[in-house]
């Protein structure tokens, strides 16, 4: 019994680990990107910054007062449970002229949730946003990008666009700020919308180490400024086009 037990936490420690490096070294956003949003076309050097799984009391903060130093309006796709937790933090991404998506309540991915499960995750989410900010969110990323058409679908028709990302900074891994912006200024093209977090970690979804994400925000303005690049919101992006990427 003790062997087979061994066996189980070894099987299990090893598909974490599989999997882990497969998140470190490959998108998977790219695999489910059809039929959602992830980038727009155009030859406007505009690009969409996003942050993921906050607000956080310890690293949004941090984060708005670089994007205000930075003179940048970005989006937060926000956690229900983190909005509960930390209503200031969220009033004050809002008082600052950002954009606020929903990310669901508690980041459970949707494709294990059975239909009735989906609305209240992503209902709860948008009831604690709007009760706490004001906001009623119309964009929502689904936790890990993971999603099927038929989900996609049914979130459709609660009234949103499930927004993904095109540009990657992998944050969560802990690169050194100099490496993500050489990334992202390396790849950057016209219409990209770009993935940082504010909160979370490799194997959860707060705390977590974001001061290398922090460090990025005045390089990557300077980077993409330097190419001409301008930061808008999501919905400033939306509308320099009249068709979205699918």
């Amino acid at each position: 019994m003790k062997r087979r037990l061994k066996i189980i936490s070894l099987v299990s420690i090893t598909f974490v680990f599989v999997i882990s490096l497969f998140c470190v070294f490959f998108d998977e956003a790219v695999l489910v990107r059809k039929g959602t949003i992830f980038r727009v076309s155009g030859n406007d050097k505009v690009v969409a910054l996003t942050f993921d799984d906050g607000p956080s009391p310890a690293w949004t903060p941090l984060i708005l007062d670089e994007l205000k130093k930075a003179n940048i309006k970005a989006t937060f796709f926000m956690l229900g449970q983190h909005v509960e937790k930390y209503p200031e933090v969220a009033r004050r991404v809002a008082q600052e002229g950002h954009e606020i998506g929903n990310h669901t309540y508690d980041h459970h991915v949707l494709i294990y949730y059975k239909p009735e499960e989906i609305v209240k995750e992503v209902k709860s989410a948008e009831k604690i946003i709007f009760e706490t900010t004001g906001v009623l969110t119309k964009y929502i990323r689904p936790p890990k990008a993971w999603i099927t058409a038929k989900e996609r679908k049914m979130i459709e028709k609660l009234g949103y666009k499930v927004v993904l990302w095109s540009l990657n900074s992998k944050d969560w891994v802990n690169f050194d700020a100099k490496y993500i912006v050489r990334y992202i200024a390396h790849r950057v093209k016209s219409g990209d919308i770009i993935l940082f977090h504010d909160s979370g970690g490799v194997f959860r979804i707060e705390g977590g180490d974001r001061s290398e994400t922090v460090k990025s925000i005045a390089l990557l303005a300077e980077a993409l400024n330097q190419k001409g690049y301008k930061f808008v919101t999501l919905t400033e992006l939306l509308e320099r086009e009249s068709k979205w990427s699918k």
